[in-house]
């Protein structure tokens, strides 16, 4: 079987693949508090600026993140539009759930129902 090119990949695999690593995460939960360089983001962390580096770029990719140019500095900050495709995502799924638990608790009531009458 043959995969998928790029191009044809939901945007959202990205996504979740870049939200998979712990670090990302916390990269993303600090950008939600505003813009921050490179350096900012690796303060937290055990780790280089050349992995944290490498962590910015696959969220570049993902589309959660973009940079800025302010003179000097190249700050991150979040894609408020790749957050919200993701929330939209979640909500879909989250609505089909609690549909089918309503289903199930009126089926259950149902049973009960019946095995409450004589």
């Amino acid at each position: 079987m043959k995969k998928a090119g790029r191009s044809r990949r939901n945007p959202l695999d990205a996504v979740f693949a870049a939200l998979a690593d712990p670090t990302r995460r916390a990269i993303v939960e600090r950008l939600a508090s505003g813009k921050a360089t490179v350096m900012e983001l690796a303060e937290p962390f055990k780790l280089s600026q050349p992995a944290i580096s490498k962590h910015l770029k696959v969220l570049e990719r993902a589309g959660l993140i973009s940079q800025e140019r302010e003179a000097q500095r190249r700050p991150r900050q979040l894609e408020p539009e790749r957050i919200r495709q993701l929330s939209q995502w979640i909500e879909t799924y989250t609505k089909h759930l609690e549909a089918t638990y309503e289903r199930l608790e009126n089926y259950l009531q149902t049973l009960q129902g019946k095995e409450d009458s004589p």
